[in-house]
């Protein structure tokens, strides 16, 4: 998965004027008048108070103009109007100081990369230079030849496989490969590629649990830029481990920053610190073999920082 943040739903609030207002504040903030566009977004809410997603733009010109107490009262509006909170107004909240830091809502997540699935490919490795599955690779190999064996496994699982990226690079390596994704159209877009051998939609904290309970097993789980989703990894880690095969490896990617603990950074995008890294690994039952520094992409020509983990299942 990648690092889109915006959706946006509901454009029309079913009154004209309401939509007008709606409409010339977009055009204002556009042109740089972000005061006048708060203004007439106020206007527009006043009219149409069941109009999401006007509260919700108002809620992000209140933060940018620092009207903290403004942006979160709109932001808790979206919420009410929006129970699943496909516009994740949750997150604001978070960044804002008001609402404890947790998983980021499925539906928000699953409403965004439905509707950058078709471009999202070009999105990534064109826009932002991605190469989050040749990061993960090179960890696994350089894992793999450390205990001098061969990179080839019989069966992988790609959490989180998006349209398939991490799945096109791992392919040549893998008997059995198999990806889940929360994104239906995502999914669509892998499932065209031909790439895997089963694919399923579904959000992987319930489709993992499900897999031990079938008692699936595999040598190899990966997962490119999917935990920046979820605010804390033991749980993940925990249910990734137990569908490991003895002697399997896990490996993902994170992005990081300074401190220990966990952050929601500005881009909407969970921030692991190493500790955390550490700490989650060890209490799945896992062995780390490697935590190193790796960015995955890059934004405004700098490399965002991130870690790259390899985790093995000893068998006991």
């Amino acid at each position: 998965m990648g690092v889109l943040t915006a959706v946006r739903l509901d454009q029309s609030s079913g009154d004209l004027i309401a939509d007008r207002r709606f409409a010339i504040a977009q055009d204002l903030l556009a042109r740089g008048d972000a005061t006048g566009a708060a203004d007439l977004l106020a206007q527009t809410v006043a009219a149409a108070p069941r109009f999401a997603s006007a509260w919700f733009a108002l809620g992000e010109l209140r933060a940018a103009l620092s009207d903290r107490e403004g942006a979160i009262a709109a932001f808790q509006q979206v919420c009410a109007l929006d129970a699943e909170d496909r516009l994740g107004a949750s997150l604001h909240l978070v960044r804002l100081g008001a609402l404890a830091a947790g998983d980021m809502p499925a539906a928000y997540v699953r409403t965004l990369f439905d509707q950058y699935a078709p471009r999202f490919d070009a999105a990534l490795t064109e826009g932002l230079g991605y190469r989050g599955p040749q990061v993960l690779l090179s960890a696994v190999e350089a894992a793999r030849a450390a205990e001098r064996q061969p990179i080839r496994f019989d069966a992988m699982l790609d959490l989180g496989c998006g349209t398939g990226l991490a799945g096109a690079v791992f392919r040549p390596f893998v008997r059995r490969l198999v990806g889940v994704d929360l994104s239906e159209r995502m999914v669509a877009v892998a499932r065209a590629k031909a790439i895997y051998d089963q694919l399923d939609v579904a959000d992987i904290g319930q489709f993992l649990p499900g897999e031990a309970r079938e008692r699936r097993q595999y040598d190899l789980i990966v997962a490119a830029d999917v935990f920046a989703y979820l605010a804390w990894l033991p749980s993940v880690l925990g249910a990734a481990a137990r569908v490991l095969a003895p002697d399997g490896l896990l490996a993902f990617t994170v992005e990081t920053h300074a401190d220990d603990d966990v952050i929601l950074g500005e881009k909407l995008r969970y921030q692991h610190g190493a500790a955390h890294v550490r700490a989650a690994v060890a209490g799945a039952g896992l062995t780390l073999l490697r935590l190193e520094e790796a960015s995955t992409r890059s934004e405004a020509s700098a490399p965002v920082p991130g870690l790259v983990v390899v985790a093995r299942l000893f068998d006991t």
